[in-house]
C-alpha cells in the first residue's frame, strides 16, 4: 500500500528530480509533486511525495526530518489522517 507523505520547509529552488533522488535511497517512489504558485510558477516551499510501501515511508521520514536539503533543513510527515 502507497503512503503519501507532505515535505515542507523546502527551498525555492528545489526541484521534483531533487526530491526524487534523495527519496529514492529509502524505496520505491510512485510519484513526487512540487507544488507550486499558479500565476508565477515559483515553489511554494513544500510537496508531496509518494512511496511505494509503508515501510520505505517511514524511512524516508526519519531519514529526511532534520536534513538539509539545498541549504535548509527538511521536514518530512506522513500526510495520511488517522
Amino acid at each position: 500500500m502507497t503512503q503519501n507523505l507532505f515535505v515542507g520547509n523546502l527551498s525555492y529552488d528545489t526541484t521534483e528530480d531533487t526530491l526524487r533522488t534523495l527519496f529514492a535511497e529509502f524505496g520505491q517512489i510512485e510519484s513526487a509533486r512540487l507544488i507550486t504558485d499558479r500565476y508565477s510558477g515559483r515553489s511554494k516551499g513544500f510537496a508531496f511525495v509518494e512511496m511505494s510501501t509503508e515501510q520505505a515511508a517511514e524511512e524516508a521520514m526519519s531519514g529526511m526530518n532534520g536534513k538539509q536539503v539545498d541549504e535548509r533543513i527538511g521536514r518530512a510527515a506522513s500526510s495520511e489522517r488517522e
